[in-house]
């Protein structure tokens, strides 16, 4: 047997760390090592948590297909046509709202609690052309008070959330025939909104999240108190953590972390930051987890 020399031992290593520096960009593209050292003087290196956010707490809810959303004292699991109101203290469910036979409702997704009001994305999914509006709900009442329709022309809302006084839409694509004929994930969209639900803005989402979200699209999403975006898929075990990009249309993609819930509607708890609320569609629970940086 050849034994190999510690220079040349030593030399392979280098090398070996160059390549996978090259490879692993926050763009999901590969390129020569130098053009890869000169770009990480100028952006943060993408980072790969290796161990799962723990989970803290579990609740069992029939409901949990789509999404949680979450306020101060309760949670809300959501499904097609029915959302179910739960204690957080106990888990107890406590109140509930569902569409009445033949209604209007089709497909509801991610939601959020915003001054007792919880608004949730909705669409026609799998139907096209794809139509999609924000349906609002009394949190204490549990009645349905409003709809924001927002119409055609973007794709499928699946999540919306609020910062900054302005409002945010995740509009997906998918391949057909769930989606419209030549636009695919890649034309998957995240759009502002003022006050009014005027347009003010759109961002597309980087290669590297689109090629992870194995031919889906965004299904839940929420600002991060630091100015962060943490978004999950449809079905992987993963979130991602993006920022709003200071030159381009492009979000910047910064870190993805491991989870054991496998996408879906995700929620942040008002009163405790470092907790995702998240659901297990197989096992219809919702989860808490921790962040663990």
């Amino acid at each position: 047997m050849t034994r190999v020399g510690r220079p040349a031992r030593r030399a392979g290593r280098v090398l070996a760390t160059v390549l996978a520096a090259a490879v692993l960009q926050a763009d999901g593209s590969a390129s020569a090592p130098g053009a890869a050292a000169a770009r990480s003087a100028s952006r943060p290196s993408l980072q790969v948590q290796r161990q799962a956010w723990p989970v803290v707490r579990r609740y069992p809810a029939p409901e949990a297909r789509q999404a949680v959303a979450v306020d101060a004292t309760h949670f809300y699991a959501i499904t097609n046509r029915r959302i179910g109101k739960y204690e957080k203290a106990t888990g107890r469910r406590v109140g509930e709202w569902a569409d009445v036979e033949g209604g209007p409702f089709l497909h509801l997704n991610s939601g959020v609690v915003i001054d007792g009001a919880l608004y949730s994305a909705h669409s026609n999914y799998p139907g096209v052309p794809m139509v999609s509006s924000i349906e609002v709900w009394d949190t204490v009442s549990m009645r349905h008070v409003r709809t924001i329709a927002v119409g055609t022309g973007r794709g499928s809302a699946t999540w919306v959330d609020r910062r900054d006084g302005a409002w945010w839409v995740m509009y997906a694509h998918y391949p057909p025939p769930a989606g419209e004929p030549g636009k695919g994930p890649e034309y998957s969209v995240l759009v502002r909104y003022d006050a009014e639900w005027r347009e003010t803005g759109s961002w597309a989402f980087p290669k590297a999240v689109v090629a992870r979200w194995d031919g889906m699209s965004s299904s839940g999403g929420v600002w991060l108190p630091d100015g962060r975006l943490l978004t999950a898929g449809h079905h992987a075990p993963e979130l991602h953590v993006l920022r709003l990009p200071t030159a381009g249309g492009t979000l910047v993609l910064d870190a993805i972390v491991p989870v054991e819930s496998k996408g879906q509607g995700i929620a942040l708890d008002p009163s405790d930051p470092t907790q995702v609320w998240s659901i297990q569609r197989a096992s219809t629970e919702v989860l808490v987890s921790r962040m663990a940086w």
